[in-house]
């Protein structure tokens, strides 16, 4: 089958993904398949429905608890009571957004690969999906993190006979009712969850590291500081590092109340799993009916790897949200902009470049 020839591919339709097809909205380009304009794009998303990853965050997180949010560029989250769940409120505001901007994302759409066409350097990239093929002049990468939870290994996980999970999998904490659990993670999430199920469970906090809180805010300065380590960590190729590593551990409304409740208690890695619970370094035994692994994510791009850009450390190459081996990929959504308003920001850089792209030589690219 022939592929379908387009200016613009955008993979993912979350913050990230919808942010960049905004912009290219504004900038004159239509959905494929339109006809009301010269340059055209199209939105491939392999979730069934709208609402990026807020579809899948578990039950208990509500407007008002929420990390961050941002709202997409050009249209604002519509007034929601605070103790709504966020996974009804958000997705219902990403599908309005894209009916509200004619967006026409595909889905579901799994993209397979993206590979060169050819050795032209400006020739054209080639997109594989489960749905057909597309041939682009640019691709925006914009698939997140939500897809690829990290598990780490250690010793004697398959002889556990309680229940493992993901933050990913995570749903209530009702369903631990009773249960001694054993929560493993630094971040935000692993704090906020140590919280919620500690009411309903008796919790066991484990962390790879020691922590180190930061007694100061997390002010503008703070957050600057932590985006241009990341930036700079891309630009290198090493892989974007957990949000921890670069933003520090800060005092947030689920430590405190942990911390109040006497819960707030972090304890060394253990060295093992055995089939009821777990082994610390000590040697001592802890007893455990679950194991929540608050252990982060990683990028979400096996399908980028035919074009051959993860370096030896295990990163890609970006610099300002492009990659610098393949200048006709562009990764939003990836290290510094893995943030909500990141993403929004990432999404209108990504199509300025492209506008920059498409101006006569000599010329500058509208603002």
């Amino acid at each position: 089958m022939d592929a379908v020839p387009v200016d613009v591919v955008v993979i993912g339709a979350g913050q990230a993904g919808l942010s960049a097809a905004y912009h290219l909205r504004r900038r004159g380009f239509g959905p494929v398949g339109s006809g009301a304009a010269e340059r055209t794009f199209v939105v491939l998303d392999a979730e069934a429905a709208p609402g990026g990853a807020w579809q899948h965050r578990w039950e208990s997180l509500r407007m008002e608890t929420v990390n961050g949010i941002h709202e997409l560029p050009g249209f604002a989250v519509p007034p929601a009571d605070p103790r709504a769940s966020a996974r009804s409120v958000l997705p219902a505001y990403f599908d309005e957004y894209e009916r509200r901007f004619d967006l026409r994302v595909h889905r579901p759409v799994e993209v397979r690969r993206v590979e060169r066409e050819d050795d032209d350097p400006r020739g054209r990239l080639r997109v594989t999906t489960d749905d057909g093929d597309w041939s682009a002049r640019w691709v925006v990468n914009a698939t997140g993190t939500w897809r690829r939870p990290f598990w780490p290994r250690y010793p004697g996980a398959d002889s556990f006979r309680g229940r493992q999970l993901h933050v990913h999998d995570y749903v209530a904490a009702d369903r631990f009712a009773g249960q001694r659990v054993v929560i493993v993670g630094a971040g935000i999430s692993a704090i906020q969850l140590l919280d919620e199920i500690s009411h309903v469970a008796d919790t066991f906090w484990v962390t790879r590291e020691e922590l180190r809180w930061d007694a100061g805010d997390f002010d503008t300065a703070a957050r600057i500081a932590a985006i241009a380590g990341v930036e700079e960590r891309v630009r290198r190729g090493l892989p974007p590092g957990s949000v921890i590593s670069v933003t520090g551990l800060h005092w947030n409304r689920w430590a405190e109340s942990a911390q109040a409740r006497g819960v707030l208690v972090r304890h060394p890695m253990f060295e093992r799993i055995e089939p009821d619970g777990i082994r610390m370094p000590d040697g001592s035994f802890q007893r455990a009916d679950a194991i929540l692994w608050a252990t982060g994510f990683r990028a979400d791009i096996p399908h980028l790897a035919p074009l051959g850009l993860r370096t030896p450390a295990g990163g890609v190459r970006v610099a300002n949200g492009r990659s610098i081996d393949e200048p006709r990929l562009f990764l939003i959504g990836y290290g510094p902009s893995q943030s909500t308003v990141g993403a929004n920001r990432a999404g209108r850089d990504a199509v300025r470049a492209i506008m920059a792209d498409l101006a006569p030589a000599g010329a500058s690219a509208p603002r």
